[in-house]
C-alpha cells in the first residue's frame, strides 16, 4: 500500500477547519471577525471549505472606523456578496456620536484603540459567544503567547497568566453568562504559509497588497498613504512612491512597503528574504513596547 501524504499547506488547512467546526458544534452564536486584509480573507475560505456545499453558517463582523482603505470596503462587499453570507458591521464613527468614545487628537491621532468598544458593543448586541479572527502567533509576541481557544471575562478581557490547557487539540469552550471566547484557527500558520496558501488556492486579495504607485507621507521611518485622515506636519512632504502593503489596517496608522512585487510568485519571494515582520510596519505598535498586549488585555481583537 502507498503512504498517504499531506504538505504542511494541507496539514495547516486540516487543523484550521478542525479549529472552526469545533467552533460551530460548541457555540450558539459564532462569528468571523473580518478586517480585509489576508488573513480574515483565508479564514473565510477555509470557512467556506469547511461547511461546503453549506453556506458558511455564521455572520461576518467588520468593525467599521471609518478610516479604512476604500479598496478594502469594496473587496469586502463583493466577497460578502459571493459568498452570500450575512455581514455585521459595527462602527466607530456611531460610538463616537453616541459618546461611547472620544475621538483622539494630534498629529497621531488613531481610531485603532476605539475600535475595543465598538467591537465589544457589537458582540453583545448580536449575542456572539465565540468570535473568530485571524490572529497568528508568528506576527507579534503578545499573539505568540494566546491559545487557538481565547476565553474573555464578561468585560471582554484576556487574561494572559491565566489560560486554558489544550493537550491533544482538546478545546475546552465551557463559559459563565456574559463571557465569551475569541478563536484563532491559523494562530500556527506563518506568514509565508499564508501567502503559499493563498497561491495555491487561487485566492482573490484586495489589489493593497500587490505593488503599486501611491502618493505617500514618510512619519518617524513609516510610510503612510496621504489621505484626509492624515494631518501633515511642516516639513513633511508626500512624495509618489511604489509600494504595496503586506498588512491591511487603518489609513492613518498602516504602513506601505516600497515594493515592486506585483505577483504572487514576487511577493513570495519578497517574503522569504525580508527581515522585517509584517507588523513592523504598524504605527500603532510602536506606541509603546507592550502595545499589542495592552490593547488585548481590554479586549481588542
Amino acid at each position: 500500500m502507498g503512504q498517504y501524504y499531506l504538505s504542511h499547506l494541507k496539514e495547516l488547512e486540516a487543523e484550521a477547519i478542525f479549529v472552526i467546526r469545533e467552533v460551530v458544534s460548541q457555540f450558539e452564536k459564532p462569528a468571523l471577525l473580518f478586517s480585509g486584509g489576508k488573513d480574515s480573507i483565508v479564514l473565510a475560505h477555509l470557512s467556506k471549505k469547511a461547511f461546503y456545499p453549506s453556506r458558511i453558517p455564521f455572520p461576518l463582523i467588520h468593525i467599521d472606523t471609518g478610516h479604512n482603505f476604500p479598496e478594502t470596503i469594496e473587496f469586502r462587499d463583493e466577497l460578502v456578496s459571493r459568498l452570500g453570507v450575512q455581514l455585521i458591521v459595527g462602527s466607530v464613527q456611531e460610538s463616537i456620536d453616541k459618546g461611547r468614545v472620544r475621538e483622539e487628537t494630534g498629529v497621531n491621532a488613531s481610531r485603532n484603540a476605539l475600535q475595543t468598544v465598538t467591537l465589544l458593543d457589537t458582540l453583545e448586541a448580536y449575542k456572539i459567544d465565540a468570535a473568530m479572527g485571524g490572529a497568528r502567533r508568528d506576527e507579534e509576541k503578545a499573539r505568540a503567547k494566546e491559545r487557538f481557544f481565547s476565553h474573555r471575562d464578561e468585560f471582554g478581557q484576556w487574561d494572559p497568566k491565566n489560560q486554558r490547557p489544550e493537550l491533544w487539540n482538546l478545546f475546552n469552550g465551557r463559559k459563565h453568562i456574559g463571557e465569551h471566547f475569541r478563536v484563532f484557527p491559523i494562530s500556527n500558520w506563518t506568514e509565508m504559509d499564508v501567502w503559499q496558501y493563498i497561491q495555491y488556492e487561487n485566492i482573490p486579495l484586495p489589489s493593497l497588497y500587490f505593488s503599486h504607485q501611491r502618493e505617500c507621507v514618510v512619519r518617524d521611518g513609516v510610510i503612510l498613504a496621504k489621505s484626509e485622515f492624515i494631518k501633515l506636519q511642516p516639513h513633511e512632504e508626500v512624495k509618489t512612491l511604489t509600494v504595496r502593503y503586506r498588512t491591511c489596517g487603518d489609513m492613518p496608522i498602516t504602513g506601505a512597503v516600497e515594493s515592486t512585487a506585483d505577483s504572487l510568485d514576487k511577493i513570495i519571494e519578497e517574503v522569504a528574504t525580508t527581515r522585517t515582520t509584517e507588523r513592523g510596519t504598524r504605527a500603532d505598535d510602536k506606541r509603546g513596547e507592550t502595545a499589542m498586549e495592552d490593547r488585548k488585555k481590554s479586549g481588542y481583537f
